[in-house]
């Protein structure tokens, strides 16, 4: 089962491996249309009333395989606003070839013609609420009609996401929804048929510019917290720089009072907040989770942290009682398995911090995303497992990260990552951020290889990343 978000995402990745939407277009009209003959003899009245987006195009495409039929299409709107060239392409096919095609410009100007099936492709996924005309006015005759109907996908008003249903949708007999069932759709009274369209499960299963697109906010937001420093500073400047990169409006870096100023020295748009203790210690920890409660920022929580063992005992406590959201990295890895708590984590462990947190100890990563997915199921949390391939799970769902080069096994990328998925994690969903993210991070680093294979920093990565992150992570799945 499938939202319409997350099909979206699945789309684009496919055309991102070679299969573009129009060859995917030409599938599904031709599941509708092998529908419609399911239904109907030849010879029967086929009734179709499209949108002027991809459901519609989906029913221009279905038109032209059901030649033995009496096929009348109405197209919703007037044939210049149609909003996509490939369904443009195919409605102005059917012109072309003198298909019985007519344009409603005006709801008082639709009449549903007499026929045995009606096919409605007036709105897919994406689109929830009550119906607007002119399609509330064509999903009411549709629904009086005596005719068999069939949905394009979903029917008319129906939310892929949410799973809701308009009071004034479409009441379909029969759905062709592509690739996999929507969220919902099987508790409709309809016969549902789940059609494969030629999608690979590829672009289910490899990271790619869709998944970017899926996380990506619309405008700056989020204050992420860093939570590290101590030892080493560049690593917690690193990561809230890189969060303000990936959309964050503000960063902090809460580190001891010793270190504070080398770490705002890093760079004047961080925000660093001082304690006293030369480490992380209970103490603080306690004052650093009244203010992250209070705010509700997302945390990273690790970058440069030290392992101490009060700094550890103060981790521990911190994350214990956190109830937030939160990116686990680098040294406050080790205590993930120990601890029981409420925080929604994102772990991102490197392959040795991976295997001694408990998950398994191995070179290749994507060989083992059976064993690290049954791992992140054990811990309770996501886990973005870096390598050279990244494997992202949940415990149920398991995505691997292709995008990379070699000339990131320089230290401080794993930094920038953590940045990037807290400033995401802000707007996704923790699988949905981690994955992207990841992307980010590895094509932002084959753009810099590309210029120079070895030789960048990841403070290099600074740079680029926002044209890859608001360029919807363009590159290979």
């Amino acid at each position: 089962m499938i939202t319409g978000e997350r099909m979206g995402a699945v789309d684009e990745n496919a055309a991102a491996l070679g299969v573009p939407r129009k060859q995917l277009m030409e599938s599904s009209g031709n599941a509708v249309a092998r529908a419609v003959r399911d239904v109907a003899e030849p010879g029967s009245s086929v009734a179709i009333v499209a949108g002027r987006g991809n459901n519609g195009g989906d029913a221009f495409v279905a038109a032209r395989f059901l030649d033995r039929h009496d096929v009348t299409t109405l197209l919703l709107g007037r044939a210049e606003t149609i909003g996509t060239e490939i369904a443009r392409e195919n409605w102005e096919a059917l012109q072309r070839a003198e298909y019985d095609t007519r344009e409603i410009t005006d709801s008082s100007g639709f009449e549903l013609p007499d026929c045995d099936v009606v096919v409605d492709a007036m709105l897919g996924t994406g689109i929830s609420g009550d119906l607007r005309e002119p399609a509330a006015t064509a999903a009411e005759e549709i629904n009086a009609a005596d005719a068999t109907v069939v949905a394009v996908d979903v029917p008319s008003g129906f939310d892929a996401d949410g799973g809701d249903h308009a009071d004034n949708g479409v009441n379909a007999d029969r759905v062709v929804t592509f690739h996999d069932a929507k969220l919902g759709l099987e508790d409709l009274d309809a016969e549902l048929t789940v059609a494969d369209i030629g999608i690979p499960a590829a672009a289910e299963r490899f990271v790619g510019p869709g998944d970017v697109d899926l996380a990506r906010p619309d405008t700056r937001e989020g204050r992420p917290n860093i939570i590290g420093g101590g030892p080493y500073t560049g690593a917690p400047a690193l990561a809230a720089q890189a969060a303000l990169r990936a959309s964050a409006e503000l960063a902090f870096v809460a580190a001891p009072d010793a270190v504070a100023g080398e770490i705002q020295g890093y760079s004047e748009d961080l925000i660093v907040q001082p304690y006293e203790e030369d480490v992380l210690t209970p103490d603080v920890a306690d004052d650093l989770l009244e203010t992250a409660e209070e705010y509700d920022n997302v945390v990273v929580i690790g970058p440069g942290l030290g392992t101490a063992d009060e700094t550890l005992e103060a981790t521990r406590q911190f994350l214990s009682a956190y109830t937030g959201r939160a990116v686990v990295d680098a040294d406050a890895l080790e205590v993930v398995p120990e601890i029981e708590t409420d925080a929604t984590l994102v772990c991102t462990p490197n392959r040795g911090e991976l295997a001694r947190m408990g998950g398994p100890d191995t070179d290749d990563l994507a060989s083992a995303a059976d064993e690290i997915e049954e791992f992140a199921a054990e811990l309770g949390h996501v886990v973005l497992a870096k390598g050279a391939n990244d494997v992202i799970t949940d415990g149920e769902r398991t995505r691997i990260s292709r995008s990379g080069t070699v000339g990131m096994k320089v230290g401080g990328t794993g930094d920038t990552l953590a940045g990037i998925v807290a400033a995401l994690l802000e707007h996704a969903e923790p699988l949905d951020a981690a994955a992207a993210g990841a992307h980010v991070n590895g094509i932002t680093g084959e753009r810099l290889a590309e210029r120079n294979e070895h030789g960048f920093l990841a403070s290099d990565l600074l740079e680029e990343l926002p044209a890859v992150l608001w360029n919807g992570g363009d590159g290979d799945v």
